[in-house]
């Protein structure tokens, strides 16, 4: 992931999003290392391929996930990997899937509101708060909210449930995330 990613930011969202994906794993009964490395490495070839038109089939995340695959990368997390994405056209069939793609979105965004917060921090930041910024369409607008609210509807989850529950992933860890500093 480092060799491969520079950007300090999208390193802390690749690491918020395993830090979300092995909270999530512990609910699915799944293993949370694996889970995890699955959401670490999400991004990972963003910097190198970046896909300004949406390619479904190249650039990122499709140019990660052939070298993935090459190193026997575990087809599941390539699946989805490949899926996070929705330009890709690859379904998301497994929990794994589902719960990338409902918390990538979700991580930047709960990143994004503790960084604009006096205390800089995700320990005071309340669901009410989060769910008020997403209907501010000029906050954060790189985020996706359809996105946001399709993973929530896709794992049959109330999307103040998800975030909830992304923030009690991501608290513990916030000053990994450079965040809680003054």
């Amino acid at each position: 992931m480092t060799s491969w990613t520079v950007s300090p930011a999208l390193r802390v969202h690749m690491h918020a999003v395993e830090l979300a994906m092995r909270h999530f794993a512990t609910r699915y009964g799944a293993d949370p290392d694996w889970w995890g490395v699955v959401g670490l490495l999400h991004d990972f070839d963003y910097e190198r391929f970046p896909n300004p038109t949406h390619a479904a089939d190249l650039e990122h995340p499709s140019e990660g996930v052939r070298h993935l695959r090459s190193e026997g990368f575990g087809e599941d997390g390539c699946t989805a990997i490949l899926g996070h994405a929705g330009y890709t056209g690859v379904a998301r069939t497994t929990d794994l899937a589902k719960v990338l793609f409902a918390v990538d979105e979700l991580c930047g965004f709960l990143v994004a509101c503790a960084l604009v917060r006096p205390s800089r921090s995700l320990a005071d930041l309340e669901v009410a708060s989060v769910l008020k910024k997403l209907k501010d369409k000029a906050f954060a607008r790189g985020v996706s909210r359809e996105d946001v609210r399709q993973g929530a509807e896709e794992l049959g989850l109330p999307l103040d449930v998800i975030i909830g529950e992304v923030l009690t992933a991501l608290r513990p860890h916030e000053r990994q995330l450079g965040l809680g500093t003054e």
